[in-house]
């Protein structure tokens, strides 16, 4: 089966062509619910957590490896 990019022709545009597509559709999305207060108060526990610890981080390809492996692919 030909994946959707294709069959709407998504995969012929240009690459600034697929972001302003892909801004286009953010834009047209219905805005996300507010956040609780439980889900406040861990984004600013984490925000707090990075100030303090700036280094702790870890790159995005190391996490997903690292999760991939957890899931044996």
């Amino acid at each position: 089966m030909p994946s959707l990019m294709a069959v709407l022709g998504i995969d012929r545009l240009s690459s600034a062509e697929r972001l302003q597509l892909l801004a286009e559709l953010l834009d047209s999305l219905e805005p996300a619910p507010p956040l609780t207060e439980a889900q406040r108060e861990e984004l600013d526990r984490r925000v707090r957590q990075l100030d303090e610890e700036p280094n702790d981080v870890r790159p995005w390809a190391e996490v997903k490896a690292r999760i991939l492996a957890r899931l044996g692919r």
